[in-house]
């Protein structure tokens, strides 16, 4: 099974969480990102329709559609970076 890893990083001139090499909108406090964080790992898993069209766009910038199943959802984690504060 796919686990996503949440990891709260100071960003541009704030806080964002980052998966894998993807950053987030900048947040004013830790506590906010770490929020946003939650939040977004907690609706990665909820199941959806039966199949769901997903774009997304590859480390090359290449951009793709696939057909996925609704209910095939992924495990979240979130590192809050506690030793980053």
């Amino acid at each position: 099974m796919v686990v996503l890893h949440y990891e709260i990083v100071p960003h541009d001139g704030g806080w964002a969480y980052k998966v894998d090499d993807v950053y987030s909108e900048t947040f004013a406090t830790h506590g906010d990102a770490l929020a946003a964080a939650r939040d977004a790992a907690e609706r990665q898993q909820l199941a959806d329709e039966d199949t769901a069209t997903i774009t997304y766009e590859d480390p090359n910038g290449r951009w793709h559609e696939e057909i996925v199943s609704g209910d095939d959802r992924p495990q979240t984690e979130v590192d809050d970076g506690a030793d980053a504060q």
